[in-house]
Protein backbone atom coordinates (compact mmCIF):
# COMPACT_ATOMS: atom_id res chain seq x y z
CA UNK A 1 0.00 0.00 0.00
CA UNK A 2 1.23 3.23 -0.95
CA UNK A 3 1.54 5.97 1.60
CA UNK A 4 1.69 9.78 1.65
CA UNK A 5 3.82 11.49 4.50
CA UNK A 6 4.98 14.61 4.63
CA UNK A 7 7.58 14.27 7.67
CA UNK A 8 10.22 17.51 8.23
CA UNK A 9 13.39 17.00 6.07
CA UNK A 10 16.02 14.43 6.67
CA UNK A 11 12.71 12.28 8.30
CA UNK A 12 12.61 8.02 7.59
CA UNK A 13 8.92 8.50 6.09
CA UNK A 14 7.47 4.74 5.33
CA UNK A 15 6.32 5.31 1.80
CA UNK A 16 5.16 1.64 1.39
CA UNK A 17 4.66 -1.81 2.78
CA UNK A 18 3.74 -5.58 1.65
CA UNK A 19 5.25 -8.13 -0.71
CA UNK A 20 7.10 -8.69 2.43
CA UNK A 21 9.40 -5.72 2.25
CA UNK A 22 9.06 -1.65 2.66
CA UNK A 23 9.81 1.54 0.91
CA UNK A 24 11.98 3.96 3.08
CA UNK A 25 12.86 7.42 2.24
CA UNK A 26 13.04 6.59 -1.43
CA UNK A 27 14.80 2.95 -0.55
CA UNK A 28 13.25 -0.82 -0.86
CA UNK A 29 14.33 -2.87 1.95
CA UNK A 30 13.02 -6.52 2.23
CA UNK A 31 11.88 -7.90 5.25
CA UNK A 32 11.62 -6.69 9.14
CA UNK A 33 12.82 -3.47 9.69
CA UNK A 34 13.63 -0.84 12.74
CA UNK A 35 12.22 2.71 11.96
CA UNK A 36 13.65 5.40 14.28
CA UNK A 37 13.13 9.28 13.26
CA UNK A 38 16.26 9.69 10.94
CA UNK A 39 17.48 6.43 10.48
CA UNK A 40 15.76 2.69 9.32
CA UNK A 41 17.77 -0.40 9.20
CA UNK A 42 17.60 -3.65 9.09
CA UNK A 43 16.11 -5.80 11.57
CA UNK A 44 16.77 -9.48 12.46
CA UNK A 45 13.76 -10.77 13.29
CA UNK A 46 11.12 -13.05 11.64
CA UNK A 47 8.31 -13.52 14.27
CA UNK A 48 6.94 -11.84 17.39
CA UNK A 49 7.99 -14.95 19.42
CA UNK A 50 11.77 -13.84 18.30
CA UNK A 51 12.15 -9.90 19.54
CA UNK A 52 14.67 -9.94 22.38
CA UNK A 53 16.34 -7.07 23.90
CA UNK A 54 19.05 -7.46 21.38
CA UNK A 55 17.59 -7.50 19.08
CA UNK A 56 16.19 -3.77 20.06
CA UNK A 57 19.48 -2.65 20.91
CA UNK A 58 19.03 0.05 18.79
CA UNK A 59 16.29 1.38 20.40
CA UNK A 60 17.99 1.55 23.93
CA UNK A 61 20.93 3.69 22.12
CA UNK A 62 18.00 6.25 20.98
CA UNK A 63 16.11 6.13 23.93
CA UNK A 64 16.31 9.90 25.22
CA UNK A 65 15.25 10.11 21.99
CA UNK A 66 11.83 8.04 21.39
CA UNK A 67 9.06 8.56 23.66
CA UNK A 68 6.95 5.78 21.93
CA UNK A 69 7.44 2.47 19.56
CA UNK A 70 4.64 1.11 17.14
CA UNK A 71 5.53 -2.71 17.21
CA UNK A 72 4.05 -3.52 13.47
CA UNK A 73 3.28 -7.53 14.46
CA UNK A 74 2.24 -8.33 10.56
CA UNK A 75 -1.01 -8.97 9.16
CA UNK A 76 -2.34 -9.50 12.86
CA UNK A 77 -1.50 -8.16 16.79
CA UNK A 78 0.26 -10.63 18.70
CA UNK A 79 1.37 -10.63 22.26
CA UNK A 80 5.01 -9.76 23.26
CA UNK A 81 7.45 -11.10 25.59
CA UNK A 82 6.21 -9.43 29.17
CA UNK A 83 9.60 -9.26 29.92
CA UNK A 84 10.92 -7.31 26.71
CA UNK A 85 7.78 -4.85 26.61
CA UNK A 86 8.57 -3.93 30.72
CA UNK A 87 12.41 -3.71 30.56
CA UNK A 88 11.65 -1.20 26.99
CA UNK A 89 9.25 0.86 28.88
CA UNK A 90 12.04 1.07 31.72
CA UNK A 91 14.28 2.57 29.08
CA UNK A 92 11.23 5.33 28.59
CA UNK A 93 10.07 4.34 25.67
CA UNK A 94 6.07 3.02 25.87
CA UNK A 95 5.32 0.30 23.19
CA UNK A 96 1.76 0.17 21.10
CA UNK A 97 1.54 -2.97 19.52
CA UNK A 98 -0.70 -2.94 16.12
CA UNK A 99 -0.92 -5.03 12.85
CA UNK A 100 1.94 -3.86 10.19
CA UNK A 101 -0.38 -1.40 7.94
CA UNK A 102 -1.64 0.51 11.22
CA UNK A 103 1.88 0.76 12.49
CA UNK A 104 3.13 1.91 9.44
CA UNK A 105 0.20 5.04 8.58
CA UNK A 106 0.22 5.80 12.33
CA UNK A 107 4.12 6.17 12.38
CA UNK A 108 3.60 8.68 9.36
CA UNK A 109 1.14 10.56 11.49
CA UNK A 110 3.08 11.05 14.37
CA UNK A 111 6.33 11.64 12.39
CA UNK A 112 4.60 14.42 10.37
CA UNK A 113 3.83 16.14 13.70
CA UNK A 114 7.74 15.54 15.25
CA UNK A 115 6.31 13.49 17.95
CA UNK A 116 9.29 10.98 19.39
CA UNK A 117 8.28 7.84 18.20
CA UNK A 118 9.81 4.93 16.24
CA UNK A 119 8.23 1.75 14.55
CA UNK A 120 9.44 -1.60 14.67
CA UNK A 121 8.24 -3.50 11.81
CA UNK A 122 7.60 -6.95 10.96
CA UNK A 123 6.93 -7.20 7.03
CA UNK A 124 3.38 -8.30 5.27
Amino acid sequence: MDLEPKPAEGRQPIQSYGDGGFRIAERRIEGAMLVLPMRAVAWPVDAMASITLDSLGPLREAAGELDLLLLGCGPRIEPLDAGVRREVRNWGIAIELMDTGAACRTYNVLLAEERRVAAALLPV
